[in-house]
């Protein structure tokens, strides 16, 4: 079973506890717009139906009813504690080898992105994961674990991996020598030169003691979060793509199969014209370094609340649902990531007045659509209701870009 659906609305909760507390003691570690960011990915995650574990367990349930390999027995608590280990062992070196080889940097590098360290970043995921992460954990499949205690033991992973993203929890003592704590997880995701490359576990930090990985958060060395060569952007399409981009681009400069190879499974760092950009391993100067932070109105701001709440309920209620059919389903899907587009330029600073309007005609057309061909009456009330708010935005939103 997979428990991250169910364990979704905890983390919203648990994210408004979390800003609600910053503020009370004033140490918030929440922006609008970076915050709007990771949960736009997050629900992007969610809406394409990748938020669960991803294809992997279909894949294993598919091979081990077809071939009928021999498998652990479930109704054992020997068979879910080895597995829980087992998969934390794999997951270490999916996660290691995801920032040291350039293909698989290319998925992980979405989660990295914030230039914040809280709750929301937990939740800022990769959409491509699902197409390679799998392959890491064949090993499991072949020493017999089932897969229905495969995708469980991995959801309880993650979840356990949300409550280590937050600034506010010091070190844990005698935990921290066993288990991934906020404190050594803090140190992964900061890119100074002394932590890059840092504390790989999900659960274990172990691992990282083992091989040779382990650095313990520094006392005179205050972590910067991010990625080297940032995006300077918060369009999560961008965000997604920008390695695979860097990656079509490293392959044009020698088309050979062996470049394409190369390429692809090059360290995070390599390309063929001694260019590191878009890396772990390129350049940081602690002292030049600046959010991407631009200053908009509150207005926008708003704006952008009123899009994450819509596409959060979208992604959180109405798919899970069932009530959309497949094509319905891809449609909103295209519709939601044009909505993140726009709104991210938004935040971006950027003039996006025409291409919002012509969004919500496109929004529209569809709308009426949804009227004659009588989908679920009101679904086609709710995206009523969702036209209106927009459309009184706009006049307001034309009057921000011109101020």
């Amino acid at each position: 079973m997979d428990y991250v659906a169910l364990a979704v609305p905890f983390f919203l909760l648990a994210i408004l506890v979390e800003l609600i507390y910053g503020w009370a003691i004033k140490k918030n570690t929440y922006r609008i717009n970076d915050t709007v960011s990771s949960l736009f990915m997050g629900s992007l995650r969610g809406t394409s139906g990748i938020l669960k574990i991803g294809i992997g367990g279909t894949i294993f349930y598919i091979i081990e009813t077809e071939f009928s390999l021999w498998r652990m027995d479930d109704t054992n608590i020997l068979t879910w504690v080895f597995a829980f280990v087992a998969y934390d062992f794999f997951y270490y070196w999916f996660h290691r080898i995801s920032h040291e080889r350039q293909i698989f940097w290319a998925s992980h590098v979405a989660h990295h992105q914030s230039e914040e360290y809280n709750l929301s970043t937990a939740l800022r995921q990769t959409g491509t994961g699902f197409l390679i992460t799998w392959v890491f954990y064949i090993p499991l499949f072949v020493i017999g674990v089932p897969s229905y205690v495969f995708v469980s033991v991995a959801s309880i992973n993650l979840i356990y991996q949300f409550w280590v993203h937050t600034k506010h929890i010091g070190k844990l003592g005698f935990y921290e020598l066993i288990f991934v704590t906020p404190s050594n997880h803090r140190v992964h995701h900061a890119i100074n030169d002394e932590y890059v490359d840092k504390n790989y576990g999900g659960v274990f930090i172990i691992w990282d003691r083992l091989f040779g990985t382990f650095q313990e958060e520094l006392e005179d060395e205050e972590c910067v979060y991010g990625i080297r060569g940032p995006i300077k952007t918060f369009n999560p399409v961008w965000a997604n793509l920008h390695i695979y981009f860097k990656i079509l681009q490293d392959m044009k400069m020698e088309i050979t199969s062996g470049n394409f190879f190369r390429v692809l499974i090059a360290r995070t760092g390599w390309s063929p014209d001694g260019s590191k950009h878009g890396s772990t391993k390129e350049a940081f100067n602690k002292q030049e370094f600046k959010k991407h932070d631009p200053k908009v109105s509150s207005v926008i701001s708003i704006y952008a609340l009123l899009q994450l709440l819509v596409l959060s309920s979208i992604s959180v209620v109405l798919y899970p649902s069932g009530l959309l059919g497949y094509f319905e389903g891809v449609v909103l899907l295209l519709m939601i990531i044009l909505t993140m587009y726009c709104t991210s330029r938004w935040l971006d600073g950027k003039s996006n007045l025409i291409l919002e309007i012509g969004r919500i005609g496109l929004f529209m057309i569809i709308g009426m659509l949804m009227f004659l061909i009588d989908l679920e009456i009101y679904l086609t009330y709710g995206l009523a209701l969702y036209l209106l708010l927009n459309l009184i935005f706009i006049p307001f939103l034309s009057k921000a870009v011109s101020n």
